[in-house]
Order: C-alpha cells, then structure tokens, then sequence
C-alpha cells in the first residue's frame, strides 16, 4: 500500500477523490470545491491518495495541529470496503501520527454510522466526546452534533475541540 500527498487539485487522482467525497459525505459534513481547492497548499493539512496494487482506493484529509493529528476525511472507495483495505490504512495513521482525533457520526444515525463506529473501535479508537458539534463548513450547511474519537488519552479536550474551530473550521 502506498500513501502519497497530493500538493496540486490539478493532480489527476484529485477528480476520482472529490467525487467519492462528494457522494460519500453528505452536504453539512464537507467544503465545497472552492474551499476543499485551498487546503492542497495549507502548511497543516496533507491530502493524501491511498494506493493497493498501484490502483487509487481511497484518500485521508488530515490536519498536523499543536500536538495530534486530526483526521478531517478517511475513505475507502466504495469498490473496495470489506477488503480489510482500512484497517492497513488506521495502521499506517498509526505508525505515522501516534496522536489522532478525528470526527464521525453518532452510532444510533443508522446502520453505516454504526458500522463505521464499530470499525473505528476495533482498529484502536475510543470515543472522547459525545457532545462535539462540527461547525458548518459554510453559507447554507448546518453545524452538527457528532462524536469526537481518538486513539490516545487526550489531556485537554476543550483546548483539542477549540483549535479544530479555530484552524480546520475557521
């Protein structure tokens, strides 16, 4: 498996990516392209392009702030979930950023938000926050309320959730 930054929204995986997020994450939980076309040259944000079998599978958006890593987007393509494909993925985040945060929705949302959460966890993740409301990402999206998880024992949860509003959502 190979994890590759993308540094240009003119790379070519960059179109495959923006259409999964597009049909993937839902209208309040992503930026539009305007928005999602800065973060390629954002000194804290890597846009990574997962690739298994020199086929493009999935990407991570992630951000590098004060002391962990939060992790904005993770997917899998939709051709190839239930290949075990995102547990080498949690790995590699693992091995590369041994402190991570990221955001998902609340289990009882339905049946994908439960199967995501239960991925989470057996891959090494708990739940921190179960009050976490992601701000809107724009004019016409809604804040929602979802779950913050991390893979470590975060010391300062209100310091971690006020440099998320202030840099990821700013």
């Amino acid at each position: 498996m190979e994890f590759l930054q993308i540094t240009s929204s003119e790379d070519y995986r960059v179109k495959e990516i923006y259409d999964a997020y597009c049909s993937t994450f839902p209208e309040d939980e992503r930026r539009d392209w305007d928005k999602l076309a800065t973060l390629f040259s954002h000194p804290k944000v890597k846009i990574i392009s997962v690739l298994h079998e020199s086929e493009n599978i999935g990407y991570l958006i992630l951000w590098e702030l004060s002391n962990y890593t939060f992790v904005e987007h993770f997917e899998v393509f939709e051709k190839f979930r239930s290949q075990k494909l995102g547990s080498h993925i949690t790995k590699y985040l693992f091995e590369n950023y041994p402190r991570i945060i990221l955001e998902i929705e609340p289990e009882h949302s339905g049946e994908d938000a439960a199967r995501r959460y239960s991925f989470y966890q057996r891959n090494g993740f708990r739940l921190i926050d179960e009050m976490y409301v992601q701000p809107s990402y724009g004019k016409g999206k809604k804040p929602l309320d979802l779950w913050l998880l991390s893979n470590y024992n975060p010391e300062n949860l209100k310091e971690i959730k006020d440099e998320i509003y202030d840099i990821v959502y700013h």
